[in-house]
């Protein structure tokens, strides 16, 4: 990403077109081989060494050997020229174009006489630096990217299919369709998208969500090419294949993240351009001064010198190598960037505002509370109602069977039956149950018992669901016990909180569509500072993008966090964007940030990742500018009254140096730690 100018901001085109550098690599060993000869042949250097060298065509190696290296080494710089001249986008390889072209006149002058300059091994060894430079700067950005290749090669290469009588078959990946029924044996790769139709083994997910946990995975769920099945045997029955797979998704977000340019990316873009004129005046005012005062050699070296130490090498690698890291780092960590102004804008962000549901909290109700009457106990509650509830789908009777199981409590049923709207009933040990919510007290006629009624009115004050265990005769009920069911907080959103305020976040906001009693007793739970921190409750779907703009119109810079199904609107208009628990829907087109994994910790990712990509990109600037200030007087000879001159040769080794100074500090940012501790 070298021309600093020649690609970003100019109708996009691609900087490494052709670049590749396998290509660089190549020509550099030859230019290499060629140079040699040259230098050793060269009579300045043998005057330098003390040594002498007579043979017959001694002095045609020099042109002979430096047009070589001038046509076969410089073309793709005098390519790249030629393009940049095309997009009036004057930058890197323009430079570079023109000191070679000025050195290989010079010498060829030389050579004719007209000069008196030992100019061939000078030229030599410049396309040689040049070379080397450009082949260092591909691999480093090639390193960088390979965050995509590593996702590609999580695939595997082919797939068990079964087929209608249940027996497998090896098939190639991209043979598999939607509908297929494939078999994940225990250490194996998942090799598409699809949800499990048998089985239940322990996931891990880290490639794509960046959670170093494995997950638990069982009938009904979806998995995601790539993920390994760690302890068992899966069947999963394909849904979607090649581009729709999440892998593929996140892949296109990490392309398209490398691919776009932010503000410092502009910002060095500009500051390429006016390098190049700032470089071409100066070597013009050099030629013509040096010249005056009677020194034309002198005048040809230093013009070439500035030309070849203002070559925004450094410039042109600034940004982009910090792009390519920043996204490749984040996307190890399951934090994809879409957008690069996104992640620039997250440093600025001051107020953070969750949706609640699916974010805050899991999006899924579970059992956080069981109360029995009389003489019963909870385990007894807990149990039958887990028996009467098995066969039914409901939400709620999922989280009551999961909850009984996990405890070991087990009880058959048996003569289920819906009552649509008000509960379910069945027979446990030959006596008849019900469970079910109000609509099932007033059907039984059933009066909740006064120690129960306190605790069902704390748990409604909390926002719980609450459903009551019956014993019906005769048409009337009585109630045996009671459960609270709730939205679960996420573990992790307490400390994700925690670590925003550590960030300096100053305000943290939820937003949610439950009644305000719920909402603040959850703020409360998560840590929410009153006076300080905001819940908006009984927010309608349609009006976040308002509660979004309101905080905005205080002055407030808001990142909004969803899961990007309603809340698009809102996450488009924040200043921020960010989908979360996106593992299987990478596509979420409102977010700028995209966290592959539920873990609202992430956020936190994002800003650090966000701060350290600045100061990486403003630190390589600062550097690269700083460095041309200093190197390009001294180019053109203004301390050469002292004895401090700079020869072409030098110049581009210091150039070289000063782009392995940029690189190595953009690679520092493999350091970063997105995930806290913990």
């Amino acid at each position: 990403m070298h021309g600093g100018h020649g690609g970003h901001g100019h109708g996009g085109r691609d900087k490494h077109a052709g670049h590749d550098p396998e290509a660089f690599r190549r020509k550099f060993w030859l230019s290499l081989a060629l140079t040699l000869p040259i230098v050793v042949t060269s009579h300045m250097v043998m005057g330098w060494f003390g040594y002498r060298l007579e043979f017959p065509g001694i002095d045609l190696v020099g042109p002979v050997l430096g047009t070589v290296v001038f046509g076969y080494g410089g073309w793709p710089f005098l390519q790249g020229a030629a393009r940049e001249v095309r997009d009036r986008a004057p930058g890197m390889m323009l430079l570079i174009a023109m000191a070679i072209s000025v050195a290989y006149v010079a010498s060829l002058a030389t050579a004719l006489g007209a000069f008196d300059l030992d100019f061939w091994w000078e030229l030599a060894a410049l396309v040689t630096i040049m070379l080397l430079g450009h082949w260092q700067e591909m691999k480093a950005i090639g390193q960088a990217q390979s965050a995509l290749s590593a996702l590609a090669a999580l695939l595997p290469d082919d797939a068990e299919r079964l087929d209608p009588e249940g027996q497998p078959g090896r098939v190639p990946v991209a043979d598999l369709h939607v509908g297929d029924l494939v078999l994940v044996r225990p250490g194996g790769r998942v090799p598409a998208d699809g949800r499990i139709v048998d089985g239940q083994a322990e996931l891990d997910e880290s490639m794509i969500t960046g959670e170093s946990r494995p997950m638990s995975r069982s009938t009904g769920d979806r998995v995601v090419a790539g993920t390994v099945a760690t302890d068992a045997a899966l069947r999963v029955r394909i849904d979607a294949v090649g581009e729709d797979t999440a892998l593929a998704g996140i892949a296109r977000l990490v392309t398209q993240a490398q691919r776009s340019s932010g503000r410092a990316q502009l910002l060095a873009d500009r500051f390429a351009a006016w390098l190049f004129y700032i470089a071409t005046g100066t070597a013009v005012v050099t030629l013509v001064v040096w010249t005056v005062l009677g020194n034309l050699g002198g005048a040809v070296v230093r013009t070439v010198t500035v030309l070849v130490i203002a070559c925004p090498h450094a410039l042109g690698l600034a940004i982009p190598l910090v792009i390519a890291l920043s996204t490749a780092v984040a996307a190890k960590d399951g934090i994809l960037v879409k957008d690069r102004l996104a992640l620039e804008r997250m440093r600025t962000v001051d107020t953070v505002l969750f949706d609640k549901t699916g974010t805050l909290t899991r999006g899924e109700h579970v059992v956080t509370g069981v109360a029995a009457t009389g003489s019963g106990s909870e385990a007894e509650v807990l149990a039958v109602a887990a028996a009467v509830e098995a066969d039914s789908e409901h939400p709620l009777a999922r989280a009551i069977v999961a909850v009984a199981a996990e405890r070991g409590l087990r009880q058959t049923a048996t003569g289920f039956q819906a009552l649509p709207g008000r509960g379910v009933r069945a027979e446990v040990d030959g006596t008849g149950y019900a469970v079910g919510g109000p609509a099932l007290l007033r059907e039984f006629d059933a009066t909740v018992p006064d120690d129960l009624a306190g605790q069902r009115d704390d748990w409604s004050r909390r926002g719980a669901a609450v459903l009551y265990l019956l014993r019906p005769d005769d048409g009337r009920a009585d109630v045996l016990g009671a459960l609270a069911l709730e939205d679960e907080v996420r573990p992790e959103a307490r400390q994700a909180i925690a670590d925003l305020r550590k960030q300096g976040v100053r305000k943290i906001v939820m937003i949610t569509g439950d009644a305000r009693p719920v909402a603040e007793a959850v703020a409360a739970d998560l840590g929410f500072r009153p006076g300080e921190d905001e819940v908006l409750a009984e927010v309608l779907p349609a009006d976040k993008d308002d509660a979004v703009a309101d905080l905005q119109r205080r002055g407030l810079r808001v990142a909004m966090v969803g899961d990007g199904v309603n809340d698009a609107p809102a996450l488009a208009r924040a200043n921020v964007g960010i989908a979360i628990g996106a593992g299987t829907d990478v596509a979420i087109e409102s977010a700028g940030v995209v966290l592959a994994s539920s873990d609202p910790r992430g956020v936190t990712g994002v800003i650090r990742l966000s701060r350290a990509a600045y100061r990486k990109m403003i630190q390589n600037l600062t550097w690269a500018a700083g460095y041309n200030v200093v190197a390009l007087p001294l180019a053109a000879g203004v301390l050469a009254w002292a004895g401090v001159t700079l020869s072409p040769a030098v110049a581009a080794v210091l150039m070289s140096a000063s782009t392995i100074v940029v690189a190595l500090n953009a690679q520092l940012l493999r350091r970063v730690q997105l995930r806290p501790p913990g």
